[in-house]
């Protein structure tokens, strides 16, 4: 792959701005600045700076955020934050999507990529891949209401029966739960179908992968294995 061509599909802009930047000498790599755009390189390892900011190059990317309160899944954020303004214009011209969502006042650990297919396996309804949620109720949590969660209840709207496994009381008013689909708002409503309600909540896990330790509004990029980590736990 040529300078040029590398540079845009990292989010440096368009093909006339990324030469631009390689003409104005602000590209290097090893140190050694780059003045032609259409200089031949190795991907693999590879690692540039732009103005002297390092970057690696990535195919693709993963990315695990804690998600803050107030934040939309959203590009184009109505009533609050949008997630997306956590991240620098460079990675947001690369095409950055959610990996599913969490609702605006919900933290926690929420995915990122470029990656359509890797989005794909770990939405798309018949993946079922496994979500860990703790969350505070407004009542105390009773055996009746863990066992409904575990035989499962009917939402209004939706088809089926959504059941939640794992399922842990941490404290009277704490409870940590597995569900294995994503519908709309469907730990709070699953929690109003046995008569309490979600007051405060939290998603610790995606498939196999745990929130890696991260303030809120804080993110990573993940690596290899942490990528397969989220594809895993998956229900057929």
């Amino acid at each position: 792959m040529t300078l040029e061509k590398m540079l845009q599909s990292q989010g440096f802009g368009s093909r006339k701005h990324c030469q631009q930047l390689i003409q104005n000498g602000a590209i290097a790599i090893e140190g050694e600045v780059i003045t032609q755009p259409k200089q031949k390189l190795q991907l693999q390892g590879l690692k540039f700076s732009v103005y002297g900011q390092d970057y690696t190059y990535r195919e693709k990317v993963y990315i695990a955020l804690n998600k803050p309160q107030g934040y939309e899944c959203s590009h184009q954020a109505t009533h609050h934050f949008s997630v997306f303004d956590l991240f620098d214009d460079i990675l947001l011209n690369r095409g950055l999507q959610c990996v599913g969502r969490l609702d605006q006042d919900t933290t926690g650990l929420l995915l990122l990529t470029d990656d359509g297919q890797f989005l794909q396996a770990l939405t798309h309804p018949k993946k079922h891949v496994a979500k860990v949620y703790r969350m505070y109720t407004a009542d105390p949590v009773t055996d009746a209401q863990i066992q409904q969660l575990a035989d499962g209840v009917e939402l209004r709207n939706e088809s089926g029966i959504f059941a939640a496994t794992d399922i842990c009381r941490l404290a009277e008013h704490e409870l940590e739960m597995t569900i294995h689909q994503g519908v709309y708002h469907q730990v709070k409503r699953m929690l109003a179908a046995v008569g309490n309600k979600v007051e405060k909540l939290h998603r610790q896990q995606i498939g196999a992968l745990n929130l890696p330790e991260l303030e809120l509004g804080q993110w990573i990029y993940l690596d290899d294995a942490q990528v397969q980590q989220a594809r895993t736990r998956m229900q057929d």
